[in-house]
């Protein structure tokens, strides 16, 4: 080879190898503030060396000859002129000038997202069949050199999928593979680091291989109708593109529907299923069997070219408009036991607590029954008054816990004849006198009750309370009573609703059974316990 011919092969080397990097393409789009290049790959070598120019276009459509000089972001070499980076105003008309050839370009400077890592107005779009091969390679033919490193990012929050240094995407595509994915570069150029961004719109379709059409709906043999309503019935089948589903209609004698019994409609709706094609068929009937019960069958049927391949029958199952559907009753049922059980418990609870909601009631409203009785003592204490040890802690109960209890941190007012009344005076007389001034007549009973000392008490209570009706009894079993007999005839009648049991160690404590037996036997009365008092449990003395 004539040494005169080697500078020119290299040259046709040189552009053979780089050719895919030309730009060649009269309209081309540029997205802001990433490097771009122009680059101008001449057809064939010329023969002499000749001087390259490069010209951009003022606003009087006068060509400017561009220079490196002309922008810190411009740089020329030859064939190739690089933005770094590439802004709005870089927008307009470029040419390049070599010899007597000249080539133009339209440069248009598209503003950048902030909301997302590509722009829309500059991707490509690829189409790939579902299960074929899915490729996204990030490479970049004339940066390559000095990408310092790639990423691979999908549209969804532009999350990362890929981070090596040759990121890419290889599998069998899926439906969910569709979207957008970008590959930016990220390069360094005189100390300072540029990305660069390719973005590929990829859309899954359906694979076109032929399938056996299949009917997936409705999955049941009868339908059961109320007459004079309104019914939907639909069908959907898995089919090819040219496919059909539909609805055939026939009465059992083999006639048409009456018109005025059924009024029909069709629709089709598409969609894409599995990289199939589903058809859906509704077929809708108003004031179905209006005029009679309308016997008559239903086929949901697949046709492909005219053939018939596949048909689901359905048979209409009429039903009186007064039926109660299943559901609807074991609701009900349901419903009506749960409410019953429900009151059941409320009035067993109020039974069993009703002592507690009246205590609770009283306090609540505030209710007082002494404001205008006009009487001193809230409850008289009728009482075995002997002093020998057998009857010491009955005379305890009497004279220290029930003041202390019902007094102390109850607030009531007890009249208690040894500790209220002084010695000497008519003891008949004020007996009845402090039983009229008194509420209730509480009486601690024990077979030892009846004594001549209390004997009088006794009586004039029973004057008061069924005579006078201005008292009533409260009968305190303090020792277990085995035979009433000995009482009064009159008191026998009153026992079985106003006897309470004391039971020692049960019965101590202020919140006991036995003490709201007898706040609520005892007049209702706003008080207030006293303050400070501690909730210590009333102690019998000697015990």
């Amino acid at each position: 080879m004539p040494l005169g011919q080697l500078p020119l092969t290299l040259l046709v080397l040189m552009f053979r190898g780089t050719s895919e990097t030309c730009t060649t393409r009269c309209h081309i789009n540029a997205v802001e503030g990433e490097p771009f290049f122009l680059k101008y790959c001449p057809f064939s070598p010329e023969h002499e060396p000749s001087t390259t120019k490069w010209f951009k276009r003022n606003e009087l459509h006068e060509p400017v000859e561009l220079h490196s000089s002309s922008s810190p972001r411009i740089t020329l070499h030859d064939y190739v002129l690089e933005f770094w980076p590439v802004e709005l105003d870089d927008s307009g008309s470029y040419s390049f000038q070599r010899g007597n050839h000249t080539h133009d370009w339209k440069l248009n400077v598209i503003r950048r997202s902030k909301h997302s890592c590509f722009t829309e107005k500059q991707v490509t779009s690829k189409t790939v069949e579902v299960g074929k091969a899915l490729q996204v390679d990030c490479s970049h033919s004339y940066y390559q050199d000095l990408v310092h490193r790639t990423a691979l990012y999908k549209k969804q929050n532009c999350e990362e999928i890929e981070n090596n240094k040759n990121p890419s995407l290889k599998k069998n595509a899926e439906f969910k593979d569709r979207g957008y994915y970008t590959c930016m570069f990220f390069l360094h150029h005189n100390g300072k680091l540029f990305n660069v961004t390719s973005t590929y719109n990829i859309t899954i379709v359906e694979d076109h291989s032929t399938i056996i059409p299949a009917i997936l709906g409705p999955k049941f043999n009868q339908v059961e109708v109320e007459l004079g309503t309104d019914v939907q019935l639909n069908c959907s089948a898995w089919l090819n593109e040219k496919d059909h589903v539909y609805w055939n209609f026939r009465r059992d004698d083999g006639q048409d529907p009456n018109e005025h019994e059924v009024h029909s409609r069709k629709l089709a709706t598409e969609w894409p299923d599995f990289g199939k094609q589903s058809k859906l068929s509704v077929w809708s009937f108003t004031r179905f069997g209006e005029t009679g019960s309308l016997r008559s069958l239903l086929h949901c049927t697949v046709n492909a070219d005219s053939i018939l391949l596949e048909r689901s029958s359905l048979t209409f199952v009429t039903r009186c408009r007064g039926d109660i559907p299943g559901h609807v009753f074991t609701r009900g049922m349901v419903t009506a036991l749960v409410i019953s059980g429900g009151i059941v418990c409320l009035v067993i609870a109020g039974v069993i607590y009703r002592i507690d909601l009246a205590l609770f009631y009283r306090h609540f409203m505030g209710r007082d029954e002494t404001l205008t009785d006009g009487k001193t003592y809230d409850a008289f204490v009728s009482y075995l008054k002997g002093c020998g040890p057998a009857h010491g802690e009955e005379r305890a109960f009497a004279v220290e816990v029930l003041p202390r209890v019902l007094e102390e941190h109850f607030g009531y007012k007890l009249c208690i004849f040894e500790r209220d009344v002084a010695p000497g005076g008519a003891v008949v007389d004020e007996i009845h006198s402090l039983i009229e001034q008194s509420r209730r007549l509480i009486i601690v009973l024990s077979t030892s009750y009846m004594f001549n000392e209390v004997r009088y008490e006794l009586e004039s209570g029973l004057h008061e309370a069924l005579v006078e009706r201005k008292i009533k009894i409260i009968l305190i079993e303090f020792t277990p009573v085995s035979d009433f007999t000995f009482l009064p005839q009159s008191l026998q009648l009153l026992k079985s609703h106003r006897v309470l049991k004391w039971k020692a160690d049960k019965s101590l404590p202020y919140n006991s059974r036995f003490w709201k037996n007898l706040l609520y036997l005892m007049p209702a009365k706003a008080v207030q316990p006293r303050r400070g008092e501690c909730e210590a449990e009333p102690v019998l003395a000697g015990s």
